[in-house]
């Protein structure tokens, strides 16, 4: 009952938000009526090594250092004619540094570490992080969270590579990862939640040892503490799929099972929720404070009625002010589907990672949505 009373509330709050405060009518849900600010869509952005075919990501993020584009492709996992194919079986380097304005390959780098790469992270020097949620046959990779510098070596890892856990050195299918303010390092683990839709369900899955939370290290990697489970109360998880911080240093979680954003403060304490951006798959903050949330998975099973897209709202209220569609498909009628992962760059240029829902679509991993 907890699990469905969440969801009614959730819905009919959105709903009463969708007039926003300057006066101008939308439906969150669909996102008709909210003006698209990118509009001319550009796929297949960023140049591929020949020989190579796109594969899925998840994961996208701009570096502070230079303003360019940093994400990953998963080693051509699922394109087409690419069954069996990870990071593993196919290592070839999945990191990418692009030119923002021109997609040109700048770096890349990682092969032969990962599986299945998730969430990316550029830290204020410039060293990438990635989150590798998914375990090797023979168990001896991935699990993990790495630390790359700028020119693609290896600095650290967290985690026991290849075996999950729920400990303080397990993870088990860790999402993504970010760099706080003070240097300490936040992995949000547990992929498997959004799949758990009853009471039943989410225990089943605690007492089988899912994980649903997120874990906080010191800048050389010593655990500090951990906060959240399984469950729909505020501070618990159903996926918590990505993070980032604001400019007031608190810790925004896409809890995706959920379908809200989670607001934290550094040491785990729960601050408030966000409830309009959809399923959220993807999340990106800019210097001037605009959420750009993306939903990727909404659908007539797992989110019925709610749109794909790039839904844009004002860091402080939970209220939507723009909406950028995703791409229609015939699995999800007139819901649609969207990227995974999402960025801005300092031109308001917005950079969508395309997941295994969207690939086939989309064409490659990458879109850029510009302004006319």
């Amino acid at each position: 009952m907890l699990f469905k009373q969440f969801i009614l509330v959730a819905f009919s709050t959105s709903v009463l938000l969708a007039c926003n405060a300057d006066g101008q009518s939308g439906n969150i849900v669909t996102g008709e009526g909210f003006p698209n600010p990118n509009p001319v869509v550009t796929n297949l952005w960023g140049d591929l090594p020949a020989g190579r075919q796109w594969g899925s990501t998840a994961g996208i993020d701009i570096d502070p250092t230079d303003g360019n584009v940093v994400a990953y492709e998963r080693c051509g996992a699922g394109a087409l004619g690419a069954a069996g194919i990870n990071c593993d079986t196919n290592p070839v380097d999945p990191i990418f540094k692009f030119d923002r304005h021109t997609g040109e390959v700048l770096a890349n780098f990682g092969g032969g570490i990962m599986v299945t790469p998730h969430g990316i992270h550029v830290d204020d020097d410039g060293n990438v992080w990635v989150a590798d949620f998914a375990g090797n046959t023979e168990g001896t990779k991935g699990h993990q969270v790495h630390k790359f510098s700028p020119d693609g070596e290896l600095l650290m890892s967290l985690g026991t590579a290849g075996q999950p856990g729920n400990d303080s050195t397990h993870f088990n299918q860790p999402n993504d990862v970010i760099v706080g303010p003070d240097g300490s390092i936040y992995v949000a683990d547990g992929h498997n939640g959004q799949n758990m839709t009853t009471e039943q369900a989410i225990e089943e899955g605690r007492q089988a040892g899912q994980t649903g939370r997120i874990v906080k290290f010191a800048p050389d990697g010593t655990f500090i503490k951990e906060w959240g489970r399984l469950g729909t109360r505020h501070g618990e998880f159903r996926t918590p799929h990505a993070l980032e911080f604001d400019s007031q240093g608190r810790l925004w979680v896409a809890d995706r099972g959920n379908h809200r954003l989670e607001i934290f403060d550094q040491d785990g304490n729960y601050l408030e929720s966000r409830y309009t951006y959809g399923r959220i798959s993807g999340i990106f903050i800019t210097d001037d404070d605009m959420v750009y949330a993306i939903d990727s998975e909404s659908g007539p099973v797992r989110h019925p009625a709610w749109h794909s897209g790039v839904r844009i709202g004002p860091l402080n209220e939970d209220r939507i002010v723009g909406f950028i569609p995703g791409y229609q498909t015939e699995s999800r009628g007139y819901q649609g589907t969207a990227g995974e992962g999402v960025a801005v760059d300092a031109d308001g240029n917005v950079f969508a990672a395309e997941g295994p829902a969207s690939l086939p679509l989309a064409g490659g991993a990458f879109t850029k949505y510009t302004a006319r």
